[in-house]
């Protein structure tokens, strides 16, 4: 299973010297497995690039997964040129209940006066699937589900395959509350054993103390998390915007370091836009 990272920002899209080595477009991965199943997780910003190579390929059938519709998860969607060219199919899963919900979603964010193009003018057939947090199949890939803690609900995924698995934990607060979210308990059994563990970790504890009940976790907690879960490798993810190069380097030393101390063998690294993960 290759993991494939075209934006990792969280929030909002950042550009500048300072964030080339995170890169600056929010969220996005593409996953293959098996012989040639794709999935895409979420239409950040960094969806627009993936589109291009998409269309280079000519590769016309297409599956994107969205974890939450808050803006920074979803911008990207108007701009990704797949859905504007014909004999092109898209599936579009989402963790509303049903097809017409995740299509309300979706045509929110090309809708006038916000964009010139609305949903139904595009070319492209897209099939929206309403999964309301229930487990699901993507060619060789085995999809779980659970509820993110973070404000207006979302989904997280756990994708198996072959043995090997991975999970994606982005915009989930370890430490608060919110309608919706599950016990910290629930996650660690979500996450257990993982070969691989993206988990937002947004902020500092400073800026915790500020933040709290946004919808995402100090990195410390994280940390603690993914050592409870015995996941093998651990990607910090969902960068503040205004966190810099330098910025993340630190956070990362930190983590390795409470790793190293607690005599651990977890791999641990901040992810960055353009990296490759092979499990």
């Amino acid at each position: 299973m290759l993991i494939r990272c075209w934006g990792s920002r969280g929030s909002i899209a950042v550009s500048g010297r300072e964030f080339t080595k995170y890169g600056g477009n929010t969220t996005c991965l593409e996953i293959v497995a098996g012989e040639d199943d794709m999935v895409i997780i979420d239409a950040g910003t960094g969806i627009r690039n993936l589109g291009n190579r998409l269309i280079n390929e000519e590769r016309r059938e297409i599956n994107i997964v969205f974890t939450h519709p808050h803006w920074d998860h979803l911008l990207g969607f108007p701009f990704f040129k797949p859905i504007y060219k014909k004999n092109y199919n898209l599936n579009v899963w989402g963790p509303q209940p049903t097809q017409k919900a995740v299509k309300s979603i979706i045509s929110k964010a090309m809708s006038p006066p916000y964009f010139p193009v609305e949903l139904d003018d595009i070319h492209a057939s897209i099939n929206f699937i309403g999964i309301e947090n229930k487990n699901f199949r993507i060619g060789s890939l085995n999809i779980s589900t659970i509820h993110l803690n973070h404000p207006n609900d979302g989904v997280g995924y756990r994708f198996d395959q072959s043995g090997k698995s991975f999970v994606f934990l982005t915009d989930n607060e370890l430490k608060h509350h919110h309608p919706g979210g599950l016990s910290y308990g629930d996650y660690v059994k979500f996450a257990e054993g993982a070969d691989l563990l993206y988990h937002d970790t947004q902020y500092r504890p400073d800026e915790y103390k500020q933040t709290e009940g946004w919808g995402h976790s100090m990195y410390l907690d994280t940390v603690k998390f993914a050592v409870d879960a015995g996941v093998k490798k651990l990607g910090l993810f969902h960068h503040d915007p205004d966190r810099d190069d330098s910025g993340v380097d630190a956070i990362e030393a930190d983590c390795k370091k409470i790793i190293k101390e607690l005599g651990l063998t977890t791999e641990c690294f901040a992810v960055a836009e353009g990296s490759e993960i092979n499990i």
